[in-house]
């Protein structure tokens, strides 16, 4: 029998397994905050992808400690050491606080609970696969880099780090974030960007000394309508005041305002171009109501993951892999959230995105995916490693 051919028929029979796995990954609640959980989980994986690898991952599995995260979890095979690597990546932390939304259950040919679809299901279908090529002898020298992240929701401003060093060198990267309908694979996402914006001015009582008050609100109000007025579908440009806060009371004057504020667009241009602009509007605002000033943080987070020669063949190439798994290969449509697919772009590494598990309802208490979908899922990526061992 073939080594593929036997990593292939050692997946086939792993779907309880899978699904073990996957559930013993959401029980433990993982909110981006909570570094407990999120170190929890990460063990856990560790320890999982360890004993798939009987053997081959050995000492290249590692927890990487973080200051305010979760750890994140990096794993190097032996051939990942040298040219020619795939970069898999994916994160373990999930936008559930624990009192909101807990616990795997199975409901027919669905599996429900936090992170299920994004994306522990993702990172079942890596550790499974790695498994198969384990099983078939083939996984130390498979060129593979894997990186799971703890603060992807809030736009991996430690994991992208772990992210570029691990794309060093590296030819093409796997996502596995949600699966979509029809298993599209995504080549193109938009960039994503955020500030907090806070007006200062001074406070006073409204009624008695309402002249010597500098209202900040007043000062936000007039940004906000700036800021949003910066949108321009037609360029695929969005700005989005998504929170603000500020004020103590009706009858006082208030000192302090702030607003958290989300944009999105296409083109790096665009991102840079937006983060000036809105950086432009509080000034006016705060120009416009004298006494006041405003201080502004943040920028552009993840730039625009633009689909290429080199990434259009990469997702055919995937693509291949899946229809040989049962799978579909069609592209998606562009995407207006970002993921770490985003930053090995920029790197120059083609990326491919959406290889997790098929499902509905990410970020919604109804998250759930089709269970049938995580053996062909791990059937695809083993398809498409196989075929780069060396």
């Amino acid at each position: 029998m073939l080594p593929l051919d036997a990593a292939l028929q050692w997946l086939n029979e792993r779907g309880p397994d899978m699904e073990e796995l996957l559930a013993q990954l959401v029980e433990i609640s993982s909110h981006t905050p909570d570094k407990a959980g999120n170190d929890e989980v990460a063990a856990a994986y560790a320890g999982a992808a360890r004993a798939l690898g009987r053997g081959a991952l050995d000492g290249a599995v590692h927890l990487s400690p973080s200051g305010s995260y979760g750890h994140h979890v990096t794993l190097t095979t032996q051939a990942g050491r040298g040219a020619g690597v795939v970069l898999l990546l994916g994160h373990h932390d999930t936008v559930f606080p624990k009192a909101t939304f807990a616990g795997f259950r199975e409901d027919g040919e669905l599996l429900r609970g936090p992170g299920v679809l994004d994306m522990k299901g993702g990172l079942v279908v890596i550790a499974f696969a790695l498994g198969a090529l384990a099983e078939a002898g083939l996984l130390a020298r498979t060129p593979v880099r894997v990186v799971s992240v703890s603060d992807e929701e809030v736009g991996s401003p430690e994991g992208k780090l772990l992210v570029r060093e691990a794309g060093n060198g590296a030819h093409a990267a796997l996502v596995f974030e949600s699966g979509r309908k029809d298993d599209l694979i995504i080549t193109r996402r938009k960039g994503t960007g955020g500030l907090t914006v806070t007006a200062h001015g001074k406070g006073a009582h409204a009624g008695n000394l309402h002249h010597e008050g500098k209202n900040a609100i007043w000062t936000l109000a007039r940004f906000i309508d700036r800021a949003q007025g910066l949108t321009d579908y037609d360029r695929g440009v969005t700005v989005n005041v998504g929170k603000i806060s500020g004020g103590i009371g009706k009858n006082t004057v208030p000192d302090e305002a702030q607003a958290l504020v989300d944009f999105r667009f296409i083109e790096a241009a665009d991102g840079a171009e937006l983060d000036a602009s809105l950086r432009q509007a509080a000034g006016d605002a705060a120009a416009s109501v004298p006494g006041t000033s405003v201080t502004v943080t943040g920028g552009v987070s993840r730039p625009p993951l633009q689909r290429t020669d080199a990434s259009a063949q990469l997702a055919a190439e995937y693509g291949a892999c899946a229809t040989a798994a049962g799978l579909g290969c069609a592209e998606s449509p562009l995407l207006g959230g970002g993921s770490d697919a985003n930053t090995a772009a920029a790197l120059g590494i083609p990326a491919i995105d959406g290889l997790g598990p098929r499902g509905r309802g990410f970020h919604t208490v109804d998250e759930f995916i089709e269970r049938a979908s995580l053996v062909p899922k791990a059937a695809a990526l083993a398809r498409f490693l196989a075929a780069r061992v060396v």
